[in-house]
């Protein structure tokens, strides 16, 4: 029979052990950060703190007779929408770099003033050279804006929360696009004012605009989540806990060398040539779906009002299909059905000379076009392991995919009118070749998942990232998404 000593000495081992097994379970639970309701609460204030000033950003009015007021015929006023984009893409991928190696308010504000001055005095241009200068100037100061606010969304959010605020972000451009031409439409009232072209005022009062926001936008971005004002400082732990969590502590730090595994790295490559693909046809109905709409036979006024309802479904669909893929952590089937919903929409333009299908098309087009431009940059973004390369990746990825900005200038002629049908055939074959190059990255990415998964099984490293230890995190955390630890959204 143990004795009395040897009886409290048990139970004091016992109490210790329970005391600290609880110990460790609450320092766990502490680990694991905010319940469901606090997290639900504090993304909702990232939400309203952050994402509409974004999309505001994003809101760009239209031009109006610009091509009768400058003389332009043939090819002219396609040339002036075609030199915009070189310049736009020259300009991402180091406007990245930058907003990397400064701070977001003051790098969106400085290119937005910059290019709400060129805007500016694009209004008083009075020869068609002045006009495509001026244009080339405006794209390589707006160039930044597109890929630097999605990689400012990665820096915020975990990476199945970035695809609906992405889509939210770029449904500004939806919203542009369908009440742009009725706000140009009115500024046009103005001709004559002040001895000035209804146009002019339309890129006066754009840039006036613009500056003003630029500048509300330096004291209104929120840098970065640990000096983020409107958070408390538990607030601000967690959101930093969560992205570390989430990205699995890899490394955050500037250095060329993970520019260079950008520059390198196939997987993005092939992002960038189906974003090419996406990104002609998303041009080609922004610059062009009015007058696809007026060779159905619908007079002006009525043809710039029908623009308006493709848009307003289309953006119904971008939402959607950010809070779907997000909801269910994939992104490729998501990318594969939107561009086979497109295409269905092209060739319902292409092959009936019935308007009421060919308008019936621009709904199912617009809408899957539209959806797959935050789709794709949310997909690679996933899948692009570190901050560094990941703002270079996503400068290539929406650089790339701009060059189709070039050849959509230039797909509808006035030669080919009413059909189009070369521009839609070509429309066609450049998506076709986006939706098997979404195919294939689908497949490779769950392949390389499963291959990652039996190597961690051979050699009894854990399944889940969130299982390693941090000195085994801490020994591949340069290795970006080649780490044995990360693996893709599919």
């Amino acid at each position: 029979m143990a004795s009395e000593k040897e009886k409290m000495t048990h139970v004091d081992v016992t109490e210790s052990t329970s005391k600290s097994s609880s110990s460790i379970k609450e320092r766990a639970l502490e680990g694991q950060g905010f319940d469901a309701q606090r997290t639900k609460a504090l993304l909702w204030k990232l939400d309203r703190n952050i994402v509409p000033f974004l999309a505001l950003l994003y809101l760009i009015a239209q031009t109006s007779k610009l091509e009768t007021s400058l003389n332009m015929k043939g090819l002219d006023y396609n040339n002036a929408l075609a030199i915009f984009f070189p310049f736009y893409v020259a300009a991402e991928v180091p406007s990245n770099i930058m907003l990397k190696r400064t701070r977001p308010a003051f790098w969106f504000s400085l290119i937005m003033v910059l290019w709400a001055l060129s805007t500016v005095v694009m209004g008083f241009v009075k020869t068609y050279h002045q006009l495509l200068a001026l244009r080339a100037i405006l794209g390589f100061f707006e160039g930044g804006l597109f890929p630097g606010v999605n990689f400012y969304i990665t820096t915020w959010y975990r990476r199945h929360e970035c695809g609906l605020r992405m889509a939210i972000f770029f449904s500004a451009a939806t919203a542009a696009g369908a009440f742009g031409g009725l706000l140009a439409r009115g500024i046009t009232e103005m001709h004559g004012k002040g001895g000035l072209e209804g146009w002019s005022w339309i890129f006066i009062l754009e840039g006036i605009l613009t500056f003003i926001v630029a500048v509300w936008a330096y004291f209104q971005i929120h840098d970065f989540p640990h000096t983020a004002k409107f958070l408390a400082q538990d607030e601000r732990d967690e959101v930093q806990r969560r992205l570390t969590e989430d990205r699995t502590s890899l490394a955050d730090e500037f250095s060329y060398a993970y520019v260079k595994d950008a520059l390198t790295d196939w997987k993005i490559w092939v992002h960038m040539i189906a974003t090419f693909g996406i990104y002609t046809a998303l041009y080609s109905i922004s610059l062009f779906l009015p007058t696809i709409i007026k060779s159905m036979g619908y007079k002006d006024n009525k043809a710039q009002l029908m623009t308006v309802p493709p848009y307003v479904v289309a953006c119904v669909f971008t939402i959607s299909g950010g809070f779907a893929a997000d909801r269910y952590k994939q992104r490729g089937i998501f990318m594969i059905g939107f561009c086979l919903l497109a295409l269905t929409g092209m060739v319902m333009l292409i092959s009936s000379a019935n308007i009421h299908v060919q308008y019936a098309g621009t709904f199912l087009a617009a809408s899957g076009i539209y959806a797959n431009v935050p789709g794709g940059v949310a997909w690679n973004s996933n899948n692009i392991g570190g901050s560094t390369k990941r703002a270079v990746g996503l400068g290539l990825h929406v650089a790339f995919g701009n060059l189709g900005g070039v050849l959509a200038s230039y797909l509808f002629q006035s030669k080919d009118a009413p059909r189009y049908k070369p521009g839609f055939a070509v429309l066609i074959g450049m998506h076709a070749m986006s939706v098997v190059l979404c195919i294939f990255m689908t497949i490779y990415l769950r392949y390389e998942n499963a291959r990652r998964d039996r190597v961690a099984r051979e050699n009894g490293w854990p399944l889940k990232a969130e299982e390693y230890t941090h000195e085994m995190r801490e020994a591949e955390r340069t290795k970006g998404d080649n780490a044995s630890f990360f693996r893709y959204t599919i």
